[in-house]
């Protein structure tokens, strides 16, 4: 066999990342937009010594997993891998990739994985759940400004006004956008040159509110003609913060770290109706928060209420318990936990978030929390250094939750989670593999996992929300 040789395959299962797999001769081959179950002719792209790449060039015979997309661009967009397989199929490909991970990175037995796993937490619509969209703005081949989303594992724009997982709001929003810079010749961002100005769109809805924000990244300290797209932006529906944000850097990442309010108000607000919260017990209210551009929020509200209810659930708070929120953002999870906890200490990295989520417990009337600025891995290692021979239930806290970035928890702040032996620990995970990695630390450290459940956060992506509750083995 040689690359761009056609070659026919049965996919028979699917890789971590939505690839399909199948064997000919011997050979293991992965195949983008494959669905297990088809029968495919596919063009070899690329060969190694026991296994190779392959892209569909014909489906001989479709699955009975395969659905018809509702984007016409989800083979050439990087976002959705699993469009095209049956959503209930999609369900039970995240929760084996979990169980999977558990086995193979963490080292559980399988039958212990499967006891402890609970069914994972669908969704009712999986479309049109997104309250955040980041744009990329760039020319096309021909010179024309377009918006879009970058093509899989490149920076190449595939122009997207409306994503089927985003609300229908951002494509009214980037006509103004695109319509303010052609008519004030702004020039888009070139990631080759360093020159031009607007390098994304930043978009972000309120689905309780219905409020609109719309943040633009430049290349630059302020934004001409910046009343053209005000006027333009401001009659939409909805819009509540139009603002600036300054990313003069040669960097991959999105955000700069000063933003400037042009319009309007510098967040905009939403609620979590999470009804088994004692806030909502007595007042009747959801909790509400303060969204900035800046603010790491999560982006599928639907599922953001099942995800905290079964974190909340797995703390297992009667009311009396001090709790840790490592990685606490701009204090979600740690309301929810301050409403049935004696205190909730919030760590975060990000100062314009803390700084949110000090402004939301006040504003939600809860007086039991304090959030410290600073690395998670650093705050708390710190904080025990110095008081370890205190008695105090900041040092030796009931419960400890975290809710850390794909990478999961540094090794340091593990150490010291293991040191302060909280009675419970709830592991809030974006990526499995990493999850894995970390059960496997507090496993060796002293503490047993004993409910384990996903959450597709991620509809039509190979992502996977996970929560699990871990408890001290001596208990």
């Amino acid at each position: 066999m040689n690359k761009n040789d056609i070659i026919t395959l049965k996919i028979e299962d699917m890789g971590i990342d939505g690839e399909g797999i199948g064997k000919i001769d011997g050979m293991t081959f992965f195949v983008k937009d494959a669905v297990i179950g088809d029968e495919i002719e596919a063009r070899i792209t690329k060969l190694k010594k026991n296994y190779g790449y392959a892209r569909v060039e014909q489906i001989l015979k479709s699955s009975e997993f395969r659905t018809e997309p509702k984007c016409e661009l989800h083979r050439r967009c990087g976002g959705c891998q699993i469009q095209a397989m049956d959503y209930a199929k999609q369900l039970e490909f995240k929760e084996n990739k979990v169980k999977n991970n558990l086995v193979r990175l963490g080292g559980f037995d399988a039958d212990f994985v499967d006891s402890v796993t609970e069914p994972i937490v669908g969704m009712e619509e999986p479309y049109r759940y997104r309250n955040k969209a980041q744009f990329p703005i760039g020319k096309d081949k021909d010179g024309n400004i377009i918006a879009g989303f970058y093509a899989s594992r490149t920076h190449s724009i595939i122009p997207v006004k409306d994503c089927m997982l985003g609300v229908a709001e951002n494509r009214e929003i980037l006509d103004a956008i695109l319509s303010y810079m052609r008519e004030c010749h702004i020039e888009p961002y070139d990631e080759t040159t360093g020159r031009g100005l607007v390098r994304h769109a930043l978009i972000r809805y309120g689905f309780t509110t219905k409020e609109i924000m719309v943040c633009l990244v430049v290349n630059g300290r302020k934004l001409p003609a910046q009343n053209v797209l005000v006027e333009k932006l401001q009659v939409i529906s909805g819009m509540t913060s139009i603002s600036i944000n300054i990313n003069q850097k040669n960097t991959n990442v999105i955000l700069g770290e000063q933003t400037e309010a042009i319009w309007g108000q510098s967040y905009i607000t939403d609620y979590i109706h999470l009804r088994d919260c004692t806030n909502f017990e007595r007042t009747g209210k959801a909790i509400s928060y303060h969204i900035s551009p800046q603010s790491f929020y999560q982006v599928n509200p639907e599922q953001t209420e099942k995800l905290y209810s079964l974190a909340l659930e797995y703390a297992g708070l009667t009311g009396k318990e001090s709790v840790w929120d490592l990685y606490c953002g701009i204090g979600t999870i740690s309301l929810f936990l301050a409403g049935k906890a004696g205190h909730v200490y919030g760590v975060e990295i990000v100062p314009q978030a803390i700084a949110d989520a000090k402004d939301n417990a006040k504003r939600n009337g809860f007086s039991n929390t304090e959030f410290f600025v600073g690395k998670a891995e650093e705050v708390l290692p710190e904080f025990y250094a110095e008081h370890k021979n205190e008695k105090t239930d900041m040092l030796h806290p009931d419960v400890i939750v975290v809710d850390p970035p794909r990478k999961g928890c540094d090794e340091k702040c593990l150490e010291t989670i293991l040191l302060m032996k909280p009675e419970r620990i709830v592991y809030v995970s974006c990526d499995s593999a990493t999850l894995a990695r970390d059960l496997k630390v507090l496993a060796e450290g002293g503490y047993e996992v004993k409910r384990v459940r996903a959450v597709d956060q991620f509809a039509h992506t190979t992502h996977v929300e996970c929560v699990t509750l871990l408890q001290r083995k001596d208990i």
